[in-house]
């Protein structure tokens, strides 16, 4: 593995497919319109970045490390963060298309989901601690033995939440929220 250092770069309008990234630390780095799908991102260290309009779909990002990371307008379908290095992992996701991801079993404890869609996403045996999910679509995500508490789905829509198969202790809902959360029992609320 590469030890180069690429420190307050900022890249633009590039296509990762046809010029590979070079594997090394990134740190407060931007990257902008930047194309990154199907591409291998594994091993690579990304601190304090911000990514705005740029695609991660499918992209392999085993090791892949995220550290104080903002998404911002960004495609990142199917991205296995569950394969990423969870040391320090930290990331906020703004206006992002974050369908079928899968977040098994990580850490996202205080991170932010904003006007994000997240469907069919994997967030099972997660610490969702305190998670933000402001104006977000859950349309068929999976939550089961995931940490939920002090998580805010005020303003979330179409999840599906078993109160007994997860910890919502002090998790704030609305009162629109209430059939994702009592589906199971096949109770009519008007």
């Amino acid at each position: 593995m590469s030890n180069e250092i690429f420190e307050d770069q900022s890249f633009k309008d590039r296509n990762f497919n046809d010029e590979k990234i070079k594997v090394g630390n990134y740190d407060t780095c931007e990257f902008f319109n930047c194309h990154f799908a199907n591409t291998n991102v594994s091993d690579i260290q990304f601190i304090e970045c911000n990514f705005v309009d740029c695609d991660f779909s499918m992209a392999k990002v085993e090791m892949t490390a995220f550290k104080y990371i903002k998404f911002e307008n960004c495609k990142l379908l199917g991205l296995r963060f569950d394969d990423c290095n969870d040391f320090l992992f930290s990331i906020e996701f703004k206006n992002c298309q974050l369908n079928y991801a899968s977040f098994h079993k990580v850490n996202l404890k205080n991170s932010s989901f904003e006007n994000c869609s997240l469907h069919e996403v994997d967030f099972s045996e997660a610490n969702l601690e305190g998670l933000n999910l402001k104006n977000c679509d859950l349309n068929r995500s999976v939550f089961q033995g995931s940490l939920l508490e002090k998580v805010d789905f005020r303003t979330a829509v179409n999840y599906q939440i078993d109160p007994d198969a997860n910890q919502i202790y002090k998790a704030k809902f609305s009162h629109d929220g209430l059939p994702g959360l009592l589906g199971k029992y096949g109770i009519e609320i008007f």
